[in-house]
C-alpha cells in the first residue's frame, strides 16, 4: 500500500502492497491529474467539476445534482471515496450513483484522493483528509445547501477504511457510512476510545474471497463491541440464498448491517463496470447503502 512513500508497511498480517491499496487486478500506477475545475462554480442541475482549497492545496471533485435541482431545496448528500490508487470518475462509473441521484434527489460527491489516494486508516499518503471531507461538506451545505442532517460517506477499499476513519474523527458530521471491502483497523483503532462520539450508523460488505475478509470481520465485532451493540430487535431480515446478513443496535442509538458475500472477493457488488466490478455478486451494494442511507439521517 505505501507505494507513495517507497515502503510497503504490514498490519495485523495483511500486506498493503495488495487490493486494500492497489487491487489484485490492476498494478497501474497512480492516474495523471485531472483537468482544471471549472472558474466559476454555479450551483445547478447537471455535472461539475470543482475544486476546494484546504490545507493549501487544490482539492478537486466531481459533483453530481439531479434534474430539477433548487438550492432552495436542502437535499442528502452522499461522499463516494475510491480504491487506491484511483480518482473519482472511476468510482463515478463504478457504482452507479448518479441515477439513483437522479429518482432520489440527491446531491452525490466525488472527491480525488491526493496521488490517487485518501490517508485513510493504514494507506495512503499523509494528507489532511479528515480536514478536507469536513470542508467539502460545510461548502456543499452552504453554497449547494445540502442538508446536514442527511449528509452519508461510502467508499470502496482505501475509501472504505477512509470512511470509519472519518466517521470516527469528524464528530457529529456524518449521519452514517457505506463501506464496502474496506475496514476499521490498523494503529489508530487499537485504542478502546476510538469510536464516534456522537452515532454513526454502519453498513458494510465483505467478500468471503476478499484477502482481507478476516481482518474486516474482526473490525466489525471490535466496533460492535466497542458500542454495545446488540442484535436488531424486531423480524430478522433476510439475505438472499447464500449470503449472509447480520443486523445490531448500538447503546448509542445506531446501527449496524453487515452483508458477507462467500463467493465474492474484493469488490463492489452489483457494479456492472469497472475493475472491482461484481456484477454477479447476488446483492447490489448501490441500492442497499441508498436505502440504509435514506433509513438513517442523523440522530441529535
Amino acid at each position: 500500500m505505501a507505494v507513495l512513500t517507497g515502503f510497503c508497511l504490514v498490519i495485523f498480517g495483511a500486506a498493503c502492497g495488495d487490493e486494500r491499496g492497489r487491487t489484485r487486478a490492476t498494478a497501474s500506477p497512480p492516474p495523471s491529474a485531472s483537468p482544471p475545475p471549472s472558474a466559476a462554480e454555479r450551483p445547478a442541475a447537471g455535472d461539475h467539476r470543482l475544486a476546494l482549497r484546504h490545507d493549501g492545496t487544490e482539492r478537486s471533485y466531481l459533483l453530481h445534482a439531479p434534474p430539477g435541482y433548487d438550492p432552495a431545496t436542502p437535499l442528502p448528500l452522499v461522499i463516494v471515496m475510491h480504491f487506491y490508487p484511483g480518482d473519482g470518475a472511476a468510482m463515478r462509473q463504478m457504482v452507479g450513483l448518479d441515477a439513483k441521484a437522479d429518482r432520489e434527489h440527491a446531491l452525490v460527491a466525488y472527491p480525488d484522493g491526493r496521488y490517487g489516494g485518501f490517508n485513510a486508516l493504514i494507506c495512503c499518503g499523509s494528507s489532511d483528509d479528515v480536514g478536507f471531507l469536513k470542508a467539502l461538506t460545510a461548502h456543499l451545505v452552504d453554497t449547494w445547501r445540502a442538508d446536514p442532517d442527511r449528509v452519508y460517506l461510502t467508499g470502496i477499499s482505501n475509501g472504505g477504511d477512509m470512511s470509519f476513519r472519518a466517521a470516527v474523527e469528524a464528530e457529529g458530521m456524518f449521519a452514517a457510512i457505506g463501506v464496502v471491502s474496506g475496514g476499521y483497523s490498523g494503529p489508530r483503532t487499537a485504542a478502546e476510545d476510538y469510536v464516534p462520539k456522537r452515532p454513526v450508523s454502519v453498513i458494510t460488505f465483505i467478500g468471503g474471497q476478499d484477502v482481507y475478509a478476516d481482518i474486516f470481520s474482526e473490525g466489525m465485532r471490535t466496533w460492535q463491541r466497542r458500542l454495545g451493540c446488540r442484535p436488531a430487535p424486531g423480524p430478522r431480515r433476510t439475505a438472499p440464498a447464500g449470503i449472509s446478513r447480520t443486523d445490531a443496535r448500538c447503546a448509542d442509538g445506531s446501527d449496524v448491517t453487515v452483508y458477507t458475500i462467500p463467493d465474492m472477493g474484493h469488490s463492489w457488488p452489483g457494479a456492472t463496470a469497472g475493475q472491482l466490478a461484481a456484477p454477479r455478486a447476488g446483492v447490489v451494494a448501490t441500492d442497499l447503502v441508498w436505502a440504509f442511507f435514506a433509513a438513517h439521517p442523523r440522530r441529535t
